[in-house]
């Protein structure tokens, strides 16, 4: 008897119709201005106030029948950094307050990756054989919802990152945690003596 099962899980909203094909995360691309391509999006001298809306998510999915789904312990490639181009906005007066909205928004990429690999690790540690699908979703809505109050407190302590010292300061940390689970990135098999 053939199960399949599928999970999709969206962060920061449950369904995207998205025509422009999302850009993963890689440790070697970094956001541009261009990448903010929501319809929204603009610089204009005529604003009076700027908002940045990052686009960046936690997508997981994986479709599979029951026995391979037992015998399937890493998932690091189903549990995917994402940015959604069309979804992205980015609303400055000026091109300096823009740049400091986009270092938040690549801020903010980097802390899903380094959320994306802290779901992929607890994944990897509490899946067992005998394990359902039901293991995933209190994992993925705890770390959404710490992924959520860290990026918040940021944005508010570095007011949209024009605090750039204080943003550096942070994102430094971030990068250094992506660095800490370097068995977890999306295409790493993580060593198989870790629990």
């Amino acid at each position: 008897m053939r199960h399949f099962l599928i999970i999709i899980f969206l962060a920061y909203c449950s369904s995207l119709a998205t025509a422009q094909e999302p850009i993963e995360w890689t440790p070697d691309y970094e956001l541009q201005l261009t990448d903010y391509r929501s319809p929204e999006s603009e610089i204009n001298s005529a604003l009076t106030s700027y908002s940045i809306y990052s686009g960046s998510k936690i997508d997981f999915s994986f479709n599979m029948n029951s026995v391979s789904f037992m015998f399937t312990k890493n998932f690091n490639s189903k549990i995917k950094a994402v940015f959604h181009p069309n979804l992205a906005v980015l609303v400055a007066p000026d091109s300096l307050t823009a740049q400091q909205l986009l270092q938040f928004g690549r801020y903010d990429f980097d802390l899903v990756e380094l959320y994306a690999r802290k779901i992929r690790k607890k994944v990897y540690e509490e899946k067992g054989a005998f394990s359902d699908s039901k293991l995933f979703q209190p994992i993925f809505n705890e770390y959404q919802e710490e992924m959520n109050t860290v990026s918040a407190q940021v944005f508010k302590a570095t007011d949209f990152g024009k605090d750039t010292e204080l943003l550096i300061k942070e994102h430094n940390k971030v990068i250094d945690g992506i660095n800490q689970l370097s068995d977890f990135c999306m295409t790493c098999k993580p060593n198989k003596n870790r629990k």
